[in-house]
């Protein structure tokens, strides 16, 4: 079974594509995703895997590439799918969608966005939940930071919102924490999970946390992916990634 093999397989891409396709798009990859794990209850030793496939663009923007946070994130979900069943979940800034739809397969009520004004984006979340077979059951709206869009005000109750490296240019992170904040206050007792990858010790969301009255724990990874055989090394590509719960402060 992929992923408890001895190689401890985790993703793997499709063969590339040409370059462009014949009406000059750019062409599409498909990464095949595994996740599993081993347990043991009163009944024996249990094996549960789940693949998910993740088409990326060539020669595209960064929303199209799955970046490390988001399966760190998903590896996260996937380990504690007991949690998530069931709960209304938005994920902000899916990109390519991953960590949403394990949530999805995992049995939450799943809701996909990205940016209000990029549809291309919105269409790319679109072909992620096509190829998973989830895109029925999950909807994808247009959520920009920082505007208070129709979109936005007519989300529903929430448990939980997702985040994979939103935080990845200081101008937006007041955006981020602001439509965060928004969120949490009208769905009193959800939390923000959300993975962040390390470019800058400069770098720093604490004061916008206080200033919208936000509080922050980190959430340790400590183990992620042991039970499928898989390094913490190896889910962070070499990077430092960190995953935090932030909530409203009492």
């Amino acid at each position: 079974m992929p992923g408890l093999e001895e190689e401890s397989i985790w993703f793997e891409t499709s063969p590339s594509a040409s370059s462009l396709m014949s009406d000059g798009v750019a062409a599409e990859q498909v990464k095949k995703f595994f996740f599993t794990s081993r347990r043991s209850d009163e009944t024996g030793q249990q094996d549960e895997s789940l693949e998910i496939f993740i088409p990326e663009l060539l020669h595209a923007s960064y929303n199209f590439y799955v970046w490390p946070s988001a399966p760190v994130l998903a590896w996260y979900l996937w380990e504690n799918r007991e949690a998530v069943v069931g709960k209304r979940i938005l994920e902000l800034g899916s990109g390519t969608a991953l960590p949403g739809i394990v949530a999805s397969k995992c049995g939450a009520h799943v809701t996909l966005s990205d940016a209000a004004n990029l549809p291309k984006n919105l269409q790319h979340i679109r072909r992620s939940c096509e190829l998973n077979g989830v895109l029925s059951q999950v909807k994808v709206v247009g959520i920009t930071w920082g505007l208070f869009l129709s979109s936005l005000l007519s989300i529903g109750p929430l448990d939980i919102i997702l985040g994979s490296d939103c935080f990845y240019e200081p101008t937006v992170f007041e955006d981020i924490v602001v439509t965060v904040a928004y969120l949490l206050e009208r769905n009193p007792g959800a939390k923000f999970l959300c993975t962040y990858q390390e470019r800058s010790s400069d770098w720093s969301i604490e004061h916008l946390l206080n200033k919208w009255g936000l509080t922050c724990n980190q959430i340790s990874l400590t183990g992620l992916g042991a039970d499928a055989g898989i390094t913490l090394e190896e889910l962070m590509q070499d990077h430092t990634i960190h995953l935090l719960d932030i909530r409203k402060s009492d």
